[in-house]
C-alpha cells in the first residue's frame, strides 16, 4: 500500500480546491480545466519507502477526460526542486506548437516554484492519448490517461458498460534525477526493480508481493469494457494478457483501427491500444499479466520485469481450496515475434466523416530511409581517429543515420525558429539517407568487432530537417543491428503518420512497395519498427511549427536517438504558426522558463 508523506496528503485539499470541472459552451464544445500539483511524495514498496515525483498526490496522474472538440486549459504549478514540461502524447496540437510540452525543443522547463499554462483544442481525434513529463526520465511517474470521447457520443463498436485505463508502467527505487544523470554519464547498468499496472507492483514481488499490491477490475459477467491500454515505461515493451478473456481491439492512438481479435495485446513504449474485453466467463477471479519483452543474447539484459493484476467478478468468491486462480500462457521474454505479427494485423478504420483524413497522399514530395541503432564518438570531442568497438577511447551513441542528436539544455529550438535565429544553435542538414549502405541487419554486427567497428563512426550535432507546408513525406525506418538488437517505438510530435508496412530484415523498394498499403493503414504518432527489421510510413506536413522525432526508449533519447522536423508555414494565416500566446514563458539565462 502507498504510504503518503504528510506534505503530500494535503494535496488533496489543494486539488480539490483547484480542479475546475467541464464547463458546456452553447451546448457544444467545452472548456476543460485542470489544475496539476506537481510534487516529491514518499510511497513504500518492496519494503522500502521510496521518494517519487507525482501529479496530484497521485500514481499514475489524473486522467484529462475530454470530448472531441473541446478546449484543454491545465494550469501545472512546479514544486518540485528541479524544472519539468508536460506533454500532451498524441495530441495533434494543430497551429498550437507552443503547447506540444517538449523540453528544449517547444519550451524550456517551468523553474522549481514556477507556474504554466497550457491551452490548446483537440480536433479530429477519438480514443486514448496520455500525457507525461518530458525533461529526464520523470515520465516514470509523472504520466496520466488523455481520453478523447466522440462529440456524438457514438463509437463504430458496442458501447462499453465502463472504460478503464490500464496504465503498464515500472517501479524505480533509483532516484529518477539520479537515474538520468548517470543515463548521461554513459551508465546503462540500472534496471527498474518491477513492472507496474497502474502504479500496482501485483503479487509476484519479494516482501511487498500480497493481492493488496495488485490493480483489481470487477466486472459483471455478460458486460463488456472498454480497457485503454498505455505503455509508460521507459525501458521495455509489454506483452498484456488476461487469464480466460479475448479481446477486440477497436483503437490505437486516438485513431479506430478495424476490429481485431486476440488473446494478446503488445505495447510498446509511446503506445495506447483500445481493446473491448467481454465478461463472458464463469464468475471467478482471474489474472491479468503484463509481462515486458527483450532481444535475446548477446543484447545487453535486463531483469525479467512482470505485473499481476485481477479481474474479479460480481459475486465471485476467493477459492476455499485455496486452488490457484486462472494465469495467462505469456510468450517467452526473449520472443519478438508475436509483436511483430500483432502489428501485422492492425488496420484503421476509415468512417465515412473522415474519409479525407483518412486519405494516403498519392504522390511523395520527399523520400527519407533513416537507420536506427547504436554508434560511438571519440571521447574529447576533437578528434575522429579513435579505437572502435565499445573502446575505452569512445562514447556509445544512439544514431539516426549515424548522427547522434545534441540535445540542449539552455534554449528552445522553437523560439530561435520563429525568431529567425538559428545560427550556432541547430543545422538543418539532417541526412536523408544513411551515409554508406550496409547489410544493417546482419547479427555479425551485435558484438563489437572489426565489421562493427568500422561502421560506428557518429557525428553528435543538432541536425533539423525543414519541409515546406503540405508537402508529401515517406520515411522508411530501419531498424539495425549495430551494437545491438532492440526495437525503436518512433514518436513524431504534432503528427499521426499512415503505417503502410512494416517487415523484417532490410528493406528492398522494388520488393517492399508492393506491400504498401493504400487502402486502410493505421493512423499512429507511435511506430514500432521490428527488432531486425523496417516500417515504412507517410504523411502530409499540414501543421507548421517544430517537431520532435524521437525514440520512445528513455536510454535511446539520451543517447540521442532523436531530431527535430521544420515545418514551414502555409500561404494563409490560417495555416501558419501563431504568435506565441499570452501564457508562454520564454527561456531565461538559466536554461529554465522565465519566472
Amino acid at each position: 500500500m502507498e504510504k503518503l508523506s504528510t506534505a503530500a496528503s494535503l494535496f488533496g485539499v489543494v486539488v480539490a480546491a483547484t480542479a475546475l470541472a467541464m464547463a458546456v459552451v452553447g451546448g457544444e464544445a467545452a472548456v476543460v480545466e485542470q489544475t496539476f500539483m506537481v510534487h516529491e511524495m514518499n510511497v513504500t514498496h518492496l519494503c522500502n519507502t521510496t521518494k517519487i515525483y507525482v501529479v496530484n498526490g497521485r500514481f499514475p496522474g489524473p486522467t484529462v477526460d475530454v470530448t472531441e472538440g473541446d478546449t484543454v486549459v491545465v494550469h501545472v504549478i512546479n514544486r518540485l526542486p528541479h524544472g519539468l514540461t508536460i506533454h500532451w502524447h498524441g495530441v495533434r496540437q494543430m497551429r498550437s506548437c507552443w503547447a506540444d510540452g517538449a523540453g528544449y525543443v517547444t519550451e524550456c522547463p517551468i523553474h522549481p516554484g514556477g507556474e504554466k499554462t497550457y491551452r490548446f483544442n483537440v480536433t479530429g481525434q477519438v480514443g486514448t492519448l496520455w500525457w507525461h513529463a518530458h525533461v529526464t526520465c520523470l515520465r516514470a511517474t509523472i504520466n496520466g490517461a488523455f481520453i478523447i470521447r466522440p462529440s456524438d457520443g457514438k463509437y463504430p463498436f458496442p458501447t462499453p458498460a465502463k472504460d478503464v485505463p490500464i496504465i503498464i508502467g515500472e517501479w524505480w527505487e533509483l532516484d529518477l534525477i539520479e537515474l538520468d544523470r548517470r543515463m548521461l554519464d554513459g551508465n546503462f547498468d540500472d534496471n527498474p526493480l518491477s513492472a507496474t499496472i497502474n502504479g500496482k507492483l501485483g503479487d509476484l514481488s519479494n516482501c511487498s508481493g500480497t493481492v493488496e499490491e495488485s490493480f483489481v477490475l470487477d466486472v459483471k459477467r455478460g458486460e463488456s469494457y472498454l480497457l485503454r491500454v498505455i505503455n509508460t515505461a521507459l525501458f521495455s515493451e509489454y506483452y498484456f494478457k488476461v487469464a480466460g478473456h479475448m479481446f477486440t481491439v477497436v483503437g490505437a492512438d486516438g485513431n479506430y483501427l478495424t476490429p481485431y481479435k486476440t488473446d494478446m495485446v503488445t505495447v510498446a513504449p509511446g503506445e495506447a491500444i483500445d481493446v473491448l474485453m467481454f465478461a463472458d466467463a464463469p464468475p471467478a477471479y482471474y489474472h491479468m499479466v503484463a509481462l515486458a519483452n527483450q532481444p535475446p543474447p548477446p543484447d545487453l539484459q535486463i531483469p525479467q520485469l512482470t505485473s499481476r493484476g485481477l479481474v474479479r467478478y460480481a459475486g465471485a468468491a476467493m477459492d476455499s481450496n485455496n486452488l490457484p486462480m486462472p494465469m495467462p500462457v505469456m510468450p517467452d521474454q526473449h520472443n519478438t515475434m508475436p509483436s511483430y505479427y500483432f502489428r501485422r494485423n492492425l488496420t484503421g478504420l476509415a468512417l465515412p466523416e473522415k474519409q479525407q483524413r483518412h486519405r494516403v497522399p498519392a504522390h511523395v514530395d520527399e523520400r527519407l530511409l533513416i537507420t536506427l541503432g547504436l554508434g560511438s564518438i571519440c571521447r574529447g570531442g576533437n578528434t575522429t581517429t579513435c579505437k572502435r568497438g565499445r573502446s575505452p577511447e569512445t562514447v556509445v551513441v544512439a544514431t539516426m543515420n549515424n548522427v547522434s542528436f545534441h540535445h540542449t539544455n539552455a534554449t528552445a529550438l522553437l523560439e530561435h525558429y520563429y525568431d529567425g535565429t538559428p545560427e550556432g544553435v541547430y543545422t538543418e542538414d539532417f541526412p536523408v539517407r544513411p551515409p554508406r549502405p550496409f547489410n544493417y541487419t546482419d547479427r555479425e554486427l551485435i558484438p563489437a568487432g572489426p565489421l562493427e567497428a568500422a561502421l560506428e563512426p557518429t557525428a553528435k550535432a543538432m541536425r533539423l530537417r525543414r519541409f515546406r507546408y503540405n508537402a508529401s513525406v515517406e520515411i522508411v525506418f530501419q531498424s539495425t543491428t549495430l551494437l545491438q538488437s532492440d526495437s525503436n517505438p518512433m514518436h513524431l510530435h504534432g503528427y499521426d503518420v499512415f503505417v503502410l508496412a512494416q517487415g523484417l530484415g532490410n528493406f528492398d523498394p522494388k520488393r517492399d512497395v508492393e506491400k504498401f498499403n493504400y487502402h486502410n493503414p493505421q493512423l499512429r504518432n507511435t511506430v514500432q519498427v521490428p527488432r531486425g527489421g523496417w516500417a515504412a510510413v507517410r504523411f502530409l506536413t499540414d501543421n507548421p511549427g517544430m517537431w520532435y522525432l524521437h525514440c520512445h526508449f528513455e536510454f535511446h533519447i539520451i543517447m540521442g536517438m532523436a531530431t527535430a522536423f521544420i515545418v514551414e508555414d502555409g500561404p494563409t494565416p490560417e495555416t501558419s504558426l501563431p504568435p506565441p500566446p499570452p501564457e508562454f514563458k520564454r527561456c531565461g539565462t538559466n536554461g529554465l522558463s522565465q519566472p
